[in-house]
């Protein structure tokens, strides 16, 4: 992984953006966790659910994982991160 050899500096502007992108981030993970749970205790009361909430439930950590994978991406740009 190449890491700047320099300070990196960041304007206002780059640091709110980086702020509002992990808030995002924040939110949406908190959403598919919400999933994640509804679906557990759905299946508990619904068993005959079993099959939907499968579903449900598998999407969920595919989706967690592509929003850690923006704000990576977003703040490896704003800092000049390269993968080698």
């Amino acid at each position: 992984m190449g890491i700047p050899s320099n300070a990196v500096t960041l304007t206002p502007e780059q640091v709110a953006e980086l702020n509002r992108n992990l808030s995002r981030m924040r939110h949406d993970i908190n959403n598919h966790l919400s999933l994640i749970i509804a679906a557990a205790e759905l299946l508990r009361f619904k068993p005959e659910m079993r099959e939907k909430m499968a579903v449900t439930l598998s999407e969920q950590a595919p989706r967690i994982t592509s929003e850690i994978t923006k704000f990576s991406a977003e703040f490896e740009k704003t800092f000049g991160i390269t993968r080698e």
